[in-house]
C-alpha cells in the first residue's frame, strides 16, 4: 500500500471508526488515538478487531 492510496481515505479503524495513518516501517495501519497497529498482509490491511496490536508509542 503506498502512501497517497486513496483507499487509506477510506478505511476506518474497526473499533472507534476514525481514520489511519500508514506506518510503512512496520507494514502497518496506526490508529493513533488508540495506539493500535493493525498489520497489511500481502498487501491486504488485517482491520478486524482482534488483528490489532497495541503499541506504546506510535510510527
Amino acid at each position: 500500500m503506498k502512501p497517497d492510496s486513496p483507499l487509506l481515505k477510506i478505511l476506518a479503524c474497526p473499533l472507534d471508526k476514525g481514520p489511519l495513518i500508514l506506518d510503512e516501517t512496520r507494514s502497518a495501519l496506526y490508529n493513533p488515538r488508540l495506539r493500535r497497529h493493525y498489520p497489511i498482509v500481502d498487501g491486504i490491511p488485517q482491520l478486524l478487531p482482534s488483528s490489532g496490536v497495541a503499541v506504546a508509542e506510535g510510527p
